[in-house]
């Protein structure tokens, strides 16, 4: 939309100071209604237009919002840190929303398929009953081990192993996953090479070639010279 994200975080900020409150999470539904209406009205006076209330304008609006995040400062940043070069742009995948805040039987996590800091094979993460995924890395509830899972939810937390150790399958890969339960059916939302330490990366190497996942010359580029830079200084 062009409009600067510090003018809705304004009106954000007077709601809750209004209403004496501290967190998003405090806000009723009808002081989220009066929200949405200020929001209305900063979109009204940056744009002036009223905000579209067709939702295909809608889903076109938020796809051109992705587009147009691949030349942001912040993401020209990221690919330089990270030496990304090549690409002519981002995808956009449109999914229906799953909600995991629909009760006890309704849930939200994120995971990596191995320990990042350590390599170890096992699932290594976070679950939260009952909220959505904000809520677990938005710091406002604390999350479980996710082995918490499987006591909540053992259907669904046998399907996300599966499912684990099918993405690690097919991608020879660690990855970093989130995911959804709503009334104890999994959701998979996204999945992603994992972040690792050094040393993490070094045993995952390894093991991914002693169980047959990966020979060793795809072993060897698994180990950044990051990482390897990582463990030739002292380690606390």
């Amino acid at each position: 939309m062009d409009i600067p994200h510090a003018l809705f975080e304004e009106k954000l900020e007077a709601m809750k100071a209004t209403k004496g409150v501290d967190n998003d999470t405090d806000l009723t539904a009808n002081d989220l209604r009066e929200l949405v209406g200020q929001y209305k009205n900063v979109y009204v006076e940056a744009k002036g237009e009223q905000f579209p209330s067709d939702p295909k304008r809608q889903l076109q609006l938020a796809v051109l919002a992705v587009f147009d995040s691949w030349d942001s400062p912040r993401a020209n940043k990221y690919r330089s840190i990270n030496q990304i070069t090549g690409l002519r742009g981002t995808a956009v995948n449109v999914q229906c929303m799953v909600f995991g805040n629909m009760g006890n039987t309704s849930g939200t996590g994120v995971l990596f398929t191995r320990n990042p800091s350590t390599g170890e094979k096992k699932l290594y993460g976070e679950f939260l009953v009952n909220a959505q995924g904000e809520d677990v890395v938005a710091g406002i509830r604390t999350p479980e081990d996710l082995d918490a899972m499987r006591d909540h939810m053992p259907e669904a937390y046998a399907e996300l192993v599966e499912n684990c150790d099918i993405l690690e399958s097919h991608y020879k890969e660690m990855m970093d996953i989130e995911f959804t339960v709503q009334e104890n059916r999994l959701w998979m939302l996204q999945c992603r090479s994992g972040k690792r330490t050094g040393t993490g990366a070094v045993k995952i190497a390894v093991d991914m070639v002693n169980e047959a996942l990966v020979d060793r010359n795809t072993a060897i580029k698994m180990v950044e010279p990051g990482h390897l830079d990582q463990l030739l200084h002292p380690q606390v």
